[in-house]
């Protein structure tokens, strides 16, 4: 019983190492696929809604991903206007900028004894690193374009030909098996779209809260920080905290008073509680829940493996990995691995609903 214990572990690491070469050597492969595949999750309700009125499949498809394309082209033009309307007022922003560094470089040299010249020379190196970053970036832009163009035709034909794949995974199973299989591939397409629809759901009205928030303190280019924070949502529990990091930053070098930056801690922690308990149950529900360990290190892995794609992706990839091992009963126990044991407590979410019941 041990032995044989022992060498199903060595075949899961095995397969396990396996799988991570496979995914770093492949990233190039893989990360359009797998954006692909997410897209036409998120775009087959659409797809079908069209069809359902007579719309043939191909331009109810097309149309569908076209309505993707227009939404990210408005939130571009946002964040262009946005970023427009800053670097008109680029010289305020310098001169907010020269006093509160040349504050810090004071309180640095008192505090620590780092002479001036050293600060210097240090910002100096960090500058040239960033401008290689931004030069590196824009010269890469045909390529991220190219990219674009690829996903947006994988969705296309993932979309177009999803019989045809469904087809083909019904060949690789035993007849008696099939019916079973039909109702896994039916309840994991469905909850994976709910799950995707309402991660999207939600960041929207995290765009809307954070919009609402930073408007009244007097945040300038409000609309700009509120899409970044939503947006930064995706990565797991450091994007929340880079995003409003971001935003306080922009309020000193918008000449903003400490008063502004506690008001904007104050609409962080006000968001992240409505997202905590009210949204993620609401919009989210109980469709995935994925323990924290288990987001952590997909989080650290999907970095290594992936770079900032893997950090975007973790979060769905784990949810859709665990809601394939909770309907295949070998792998059972990994889905459970992944998730949350089930508490008799409720949430927040659940007691108000309670509540309005009684």
């Amino acid at each position: 019983m041990g032995i044989e214990l022992l060498n199903k572990s060595i075949k899961v690491l095995l397969f396990i190492i396996l799988l991570l070469g496979a995914l770093y050597f492949g990233a190039t492969f893989l990360v359009p696929i797998t954006f692909a595949l997410f897209f036409s999750f998120l775009l087959l309700p659409v797809s079908k809604w069209m069809e359902g009125k007579g719309v043939s499949a191909g331009l109810a498809i097309f149309l569908s991903i076209l309505l993707l394309v227009l939404a990210f082209a408005g939130i571009g033009w946002l964040l262009s206007w946005q970023i427009s309307n800053m670097a008109s007022d680029m010289d305020s922003l310098k001169e907010n900028f020269n006093k509160k560094a040349t504050g810090i470089a004071d309180h640095i040299n008192k505090t620590f004894g780092v002479s001036l010249q050293k600060q210097q020379q240090f910002l100096k190196q960090q500058t040239l690193s960033i401008g290689r970053t931004i030069t590196t970036f824009v010269g890469s832009m045909g390529s991220i374009f190219t990219k674009i163009i690829i996903v947006l035709v994988y969705t296309f034909l993932f979309m177009y030909y999803r019989f045809h794949f469904k087809k083909f995974i019904m060949q690789l199973v035993q007849k008696d098996k099939q019916q079973e299989a039909m109702e896994i591939i039916e309840n994991s397409g469905k909850v994976t779209q709910r799950y995707i629809t309402g991660l999207f759901s939600m960041i929207f009205c995290l765009w809307v809260m954070y919009g609402i928030g930073f408007s009244i303190i007097g945040v300038k280019s409000f609309v700009f920080f509120a899409i970044l924070c939503g947006l930064l949502e995706l990565i797991p529990y450091v994007g929340n905290l880079t995003g409003n990091a971001i935003t306080i930053l922009g309020i000193i070098l918008q000449g903003g008073s400490n008063v502004m930056i506690l008001e904007e801690l104050g609409v962080y922690a006000v968001v992240q509680f409505v997202q905590s308990y009210l949204l993620a149950p609401l919009i989210v529900g109980k469709v995935v829940r994925i323990n924290p360990v288990a987001t952590i290190i997909g989080f650290v892995g999907g970095e290594l493996v992936w770079g900032v794609p893997g950090m975007v992706l973790v979060i769905p990839i784990l949810g859709i990995t665990k809601i394939l091992c909770d309907h295949i009963e070998p792998l059972k126990p990994f889905g459970f691995l992944l998730g949350e044991e089930k508490s008799s407590d409720k949430n927040l979410f659940d007691k108000v609903k309670q509540w309005f019941k009684r």
